[in-house]
């Protein structure tokens, strides 16, 4: 009796730690499965950009897909489809508001005509250095324009700096706004229209893949971009003078359709938030050195380039004040609340 007695205690107590092995084990295997990426639910997401793909903020936004993609073990797979392949810059914004792509890197100019306060960043010289727009993107000034944007049912994840904008033509240096009468300029948006009408000339509206072929068929005189664009666009085979003046600093949006973001998971949200806001940093620290460097490419491509200097631009900004009345009569409050807070800083 005693030796049965022993077996039945034996076999209980082989039972019980077998039984806290396994728990151990899966415990153990949990923490590895979630360290691996395991734990996000299967989902594919569609990113379209019209950028050329050697742009910096292609390169960044490239990585931010990759980086998702390998966190997440494969699970959150984010598909990309660079330089215009699913949908041009013109036809992406409306594409993502009504859920025909997930996610799309545009620029806060084409936004514009759908959040009007996106416009800020084409006011003509609100923005005096590269630091400056940093800070305000993430303070209440970007929390202003972030919810202006879901109220329209895109969500901002990222603000990627694309530099300053200039001009390029094939007539002749623009060494002031006089220089510009009768050019015809290819224009990016509503406000770069009124600058290029304001210094006299008559805005043409395309999109970045139109451009080459306008300027060497003279369906255009010159068009305003980023030197990093004009460079990757071939610019120099068909302008032949650059004036850099800084007059505007263009932002590009990474933006996830509203609805389709609040249907994901809080992990899938957390790691494309965290993973938005590393490539955003590092995007930022590119603007600044390739404009320089693009620049300086255009020019040894054999573009004669003019800087207009610091004395000179008050006369550039004077002409250009009928941009900033047309910003804020069409963006109300709003829009006088982000100049203020721009003209503070």
């Amino acid at each position: 009796m005693k030796k049965w007695m022993s077996i039945m205690i034996y076999s209980i107590i082989t039972v019980l730690l077998l039984s806290a092995c396994s728990e151990s084990g899966n415990e153990a295997n949990e923490v590895d499965a979630a360290t691996k990426g395991d734990g996000f639910e299967a989902t594919t997401i569609r990113l379209a950009y019209n950028l050329p793909q050697d742009h910096h903020i292609s390169i960044g936004i490239e990585k931010f897909a990759k980086d998702v993609t390998e966190k997440s073990d494969g699970k959150v797979d984010v598909q990309v489809y660079p330089a215009g392949q699913l949908l041009s810059d013109k036809d992406m914004n409306q594409s993502l508001l009504s859920g025909g792509v997930e996610m799309v890197v545009n620029s806060s100019t084409l936004w514009a005509s759908t959040v009007p306060a996106m416009g800020i960043f084409d006011v003509p010289y609100v923005f005096n250095d590269y630091s400056a727009v940093g800070e305000a993107v993430n303070s209440e000034f970007g929390d202003k324009l972030r919810g202006a944007m879901e109220e329209k049912g895109a969500k901002v994840l990222m603000f990627a700096d694309y530099g300053y904008v200039q001009f390029a033509n094939n007539k002749r240096p623009l060494k002031s706004p006089a220089d510009f009468k009768g050019l015809k300029i290819r224009s990016i948006g509503d406000l770069p229209s009124e600058l290029i009408k304001a210094y006299g000339a008559s805005p043409v509206f395309m999109g970045g893949g139109e451009v080459y072929m306008a300027l060497q068929r003279d369906t255009v005189d010159g068009a305003t971009s980023g030197t990093t664009a004009m460079l990757q666009r071939k610019y120099d085979e068909v302008t032949k003078y650059l004036t850099i003046n800084n007059y505007a600093y263009l932002e590009f949006l990474l933006a996830v359709n509203k609805d389709y973001w609040d249907g994901l998971p809080e992990k899938t949200q957390a790691l494309i938030e965290e993973t938005a806001k590393e490539t955003e940093v590092w995007i930022r620290e590119q603007a600044e050195k390739e404009d320089s460097k693009s620049a300086k490419a255009l020019e040894e491509k054999g573009m004669e380039v003019y800087v207009v200097p610091e004395e000179d631009l008050a006369e550039w900004k004077e002409a250009a004040d009928p941009v900033r009345e047309a910003f804020t009569k069409h963006t109300g409050d709003l829009g006088k609340e982000l100049l203020e807070m721009t003209d503070k800083k």
